[in-house]
C-alpha cells in the first residue's frame, strides 16, 4: 500500500493554512470536475485525489493525525507497527492485509479506506458516491472543511476631520463573503440517496453567485475609527469576515481607510493641505482671516503683500501622530480672489488706486514673460 502525500496532492506546503488548502483544493476541484471534463478518466483521477486529500488535511483532527503518520512512515516504520500506534491514538484500523490492492469504497484509495474511513475515524465511514463525496455534504459538492472561515478585505471613505478624534461611525460596507447556497464551491450537486450512500449525479454552477464561490454582501457596522489613521490604515474587525459554521470560527474583516477626495482638505501623509480664498485687498493690506482646520476653526493672520500660491503652515494641526510618529503640518495655500462685483464707488477708488500706480511708474508685473 502506497503512502498518499496529501500535501503535494494539493500542491500545498506542508505548513500551509487550512485557508490555502481550502484554495487550492477549490482550484483542482473546478479544473478537474466531471462536468467540465466529461469522460475523461485522468481529469476524474485528478478529481478524486484531491477530494480525498481535502477529506484529510481539510480536517484538522485528521490533518494532525495524518501529519504524525506521515512522520512514522518516512522514519521506516513497519507498516503493521504504524497501524498500531494510529489505532491507539483513535484511527480507524482493526486489522487487515498490508498488502490490500484495488480502490476503496466511494473511489478513495486504499491509504485513506485504511486510515481515515473505517469506524471511529470521522471520515468517509465507508460512505460511496460517484465521485467520491462524502455524507457530510449540504448542497455544494466537495467536501466542507470545519476549519476557519476565510478573512474579508474592504474599503471604507472617511473624511480628514474623522482621523482626528477616536469616533464612533455606523458605516455600509459591501464585502464578498461565501456563498451560503453552494457553501463557496461555485458548483449545486444534484444528488440520490440510496440507503446510507448518496449518489452525485450532476453538479451545475451555482445560480446564486453564477459558479463564482462568492456573494457580494452589505453590512452595517459600528466601528471606531482611531485617531491618527492615514490613508491605507486598515482596521481589524475580529468575527467580520466569511461566516464558519460556527461563530468562533468567523474570518476577520479587514477595512482598509481611505480619505474622500475633492473636499476642503487633501491629505498627503500626515499633512493636511487646504486651499484658502482671500480678497485682493486683504493680501495687499494684510488682514486676520478665519479659516477652517480638521477640528475647527482658527484666526489666520495674512500678511500684508500676500500672492496666489503663498503657503502658510500651522505645525501639528494636521494628521495626529500614532506611536513614534509625529503629527502633520496644517498647510494653508493662499489664493487671492479680485471682486467682480464693484459698486461705482467702489469701482471709482479702484481707478484712483490704478492712477496713483501708473503715476509712480511701478513695473508692468508681466515685463518678465515679455522677454521670452
Amino acid at each position: 500500500m502506497e503512502f498518499r502525500d496529501y500535501y503535494k496532492v494539493l500542491g500545498v506546503e506542508r505548513g500551509a493554512t487550512a485557508a490555502e488548502i481550502k484554495t487550492a483544493y477549490r482550484k483542482l476541484a473546478r479544473k478537474y470536475h466531471p462536468d467540465v471534463n466529461p469522460n475523461n478518466k485522468e481529469a476524474e483521477r485528478h478529481f478524486k485525489e484531491a477530494n480525498e486529500a481535502y477529506q484529510v488535511i481539510g480536517d484538522a483532527e485528521k490533518r494532525k493525525k495524518y501529519d504524525e503518520l506521515g512522520a512514522d512512515w518516512e522514519r521506516g516504520t513497519p507498516q503493521e507497527e504504524v497501524y498500531r500506534r494510529y489505532a491507539r491514538a483513535g484511527g480507524p484500523f482493526t486489522g487487515g492485509d498490508a498488502g490490500e490492492a484495488g480502490g476503496g469504497a466511494g473511489g478513495f484509495s486504499d491509504f485513506f479506506e485504511r486510515f481515515f474511513a473505517g469506524r471511529g475515524g470521522g471520515g468517509a465511514r465507508g460512505r460511496s458516491s460517484s465521485y467520491g463525496f462524502s455524507d457530510d455534504l449540504d448542497e455544494g459538492f466537495g467536501a466542507r472543511g470545519g476549519g476557519r472561515a476565510p478573512d474579508l478585505q474592504a474599503e471604507v471613505a472617511i473624511l480628514p476631520q474623522d482621523a482626528v478624534h477616536a469616533a464612533q461611525r455606523i458605516i455600509a460596507v459591501t464585502a464578498t463573503d461565501e456563498c451560503d447556497k453552494c457553501g463557496g464551491t461555485g458548483v449545486i450537486a444534484r444528488q440520490e440517496k440510496r440507503g446510507n450512500a448518496r449518489i452525485i449525479r450532476s453538479a451545475d454552477p451555482c445560480p446564486k453567485c453564477g459558479g463564482s464561490g462568492v456573494t457580494p454582501v452589505r453590512r452595517q457596522l459600528d466601528v471606531t475609527i482611531p485617531a491618527g489613521v492615514t490613508d491605507g490604515s486598515r482596521i481589524r474587525l475580529k468575527g467580520q469576515g466569511g461566516r464558519g459554521a460556527r461563530p468562533e470560527l468567523n474570518g476577520d474583516l479587514f477595512l482598509t481607510i481611505r480619505f474622500k477626495a475633492g473636499g476642503v482638505f487633501a491629505v498627503s501623509g500626515r499633512d493636511v493641505r487646504c486651499q484658502l480664498p482671500v480678497w485682493d485687498y486683504e493680501a495687499a493690506l494684510g488682514a486676520e482671516v478665519t479659516a477652517p482646520t480638521l477640528d475647527g476653526r482658527v484666526a489666520l493672520k495674512v500678511p500684508s503683500g500676500s500672492q496666489t500660491g503663498r503657503v502658510m503652515r500651522l505645525k501639528g494641526r494636521g494628521i495626529p501622530g500614532r506611536g513614534k510618529e509625529a503629527a502633520g503640518d496644517l498647510l494653508y495655500e493662499l489664493k487671492v480672489l479680485a471682486p467682480t462685483d464693484l459698486t461705482k464707488e467702489e469701482r471709482e477708488l479702484m481707478q484712483q488706486i490704478a492712477d496713483l500706480r501708473r503715476a509712480r511708474a511701478v513695473p508692468d508685473p508681466r515685463a518678465e514673460i515679455m522677454k521670452e
